[in-house]
C-alpha cells in the first residue's frame, strides 16, 4: 500500500507538471500503479518515482500519465453542445470567415477520439457540398499518448457508434469484416490532427482559435489552475470565439474573462453576430 509520503510525492509531481489535482485520490493512485510497480521489480513507489524522474527518454513519465488519467467518452456526448455548435456557432463562422474560409477548432481533451471525430462529422454535415472549399481540420490534443494512439486508428465497436445518426454511420465509417468493429473513413481521418499536448505548457498556436472544446477535463484541476487555464484559453480565442466545457463542470462566474452564454458555453467579447 502506498504511504502518505509516497502519495504526496506522486500527487505533487502530477500537479506541478500537468495541473492535475489528485490530493483526494490516494486509493485510486495506489490501485492504478501498485501492480505495475510490482511487475516491473521496483520495491516501492519511491523507487518507481526515481525512475520516472530520471528516465531521460520520458517513457516512464508517459506511462504514469496514462495510468493516472481517466478517459471515459463516447460519440455525441453532451449532444446539446454539437447542436449549438451547428446551429449557432457555425452559421456565425461561415459569415465571419467567408473570405478566408479557414476555421480553427481545437479539441483540447481528445481522449480516444470520439469527440474530435464528432466535431469533424458536424462540420462535414453543416458545410455539405461546400466542404472542400473550406479548411475545417480539427486539432485534437491530449496528454495521454495511449489514448491518442487509439484515437489515430479510429476503430470502434458497433456499441460505441449507437448514438450516431444512421446516415453518419454509413458515410463516415467502414465495417471491418467479421470483427463487429468499424473504422472511420480515410476522408474523416484526414480532418482530425492528433497531437500530444500538456495544457499546462504555453500554448504554441500562431493563429487564434475560433472555437475550443475543453470538456470534462476541468474536473482534474483546482480553482487556481482552472482560472489560469481559462485565461490562457481566452487569450487564444478570436474576439467572439467560443469555449465549450463539460455540462457538469463549472467556472467561477466572478473570475472568468469570458461571457457566459449557457452554463457550459462561453464566449469571448468582441464578436459580432
Amino acid at each position: 500500500m502506498i504511504t502518505d509520503e509516497e502519495f504526496l510525492r506522486i500527487s505533487t509531481f502530477m500537479k506541478d507538471r500537468y495541473g492535475i489535482d489528485l490530493s483526494q485520490k490516494k486509493v485510486i493512485v495506489n490501485g492504478r500503479l501498485e501492480n505495475y510497480i510490482r511487475a516491473n521489480g521496483w520495491k516501492n513507489f519511491h523507487q518507481y518515482m526515481d525512475e520516472v524522474e530520471n528516465d531521460k527518454s520520458g517513457t516512464q513519465e508517459k506511462m504514469l500519465v496514462n495510468f493516472l488519467t481517466t478517459n471515459h467518452t463516447y460519440f455525441m456526448r453532451e449532444f446539446e453542445h454539437f447542436e449549438y455548435f451547428k446551429n449557432v456557432v457555425l452559421p456565425w463562422l461561415r459569415k465571419k470567415e467567408a473570405s478566408g474560409r479557414d476555421l480553427r477548432i481545437w479539441c483540447g481533451a481528445a481522449s480516444t477520439g470520439e469527440e474530435p471525430y464528432t466535431i469533424a462529422m458536424v462540420l462535414a454535415d453543416f458545410f455539405g457540398l461546400e466542404k472542400n472549399q473550406w479548411d475545417t481540420k480539427v486539432l485534437a490534443t491530449d496528454i495521454s499518448t495511449k489514448v491518442l494512439k487509439q484515437a489515430s486508428t479510429g476503430v470502434y465497436s458497433g456499441e460505441q457508434l449507437k448514438n450516431l445518426p444512421e446516415n453518419w454511420k454509413r458515410h463516415f465509417f467502414k465495417s471491418i469484416s467479421g470483427s463487429g468493429q468499424f473504422q472511420v473513413t480515410d476522408d474523416l481521418k484526414k480532418e482530425v490532427l492528433f497531437r500530444q499536448f500538456n495544457l499546462m505548457d504555453p500554448f504554441p498556436f500562431k493563429k487564434k482559435m475560433h472555437t475550443i472544446f475543453l470538456r470534462n477535463v476541468m474536473i482534474y484541476f483546482d480553482e487556481k489552475t482552472k482560472s489560469d487555464l481559462v485565461r490562457k484559453v481566452c487569450d487564444t480565442l478570436v474576439p467572439g470565439g467560443y469555449l465549450f466545457i463539460g455540462t457538469t463542470e463549472t467556472l467561477d462566474r466572478n473570475n472568468t474573462p469570458l461571457q457566459i452564454i449557457k452554463p457550459s458555453i462561453f464566449r469571448k467579447e468582441g464578436g459580432t453576430g
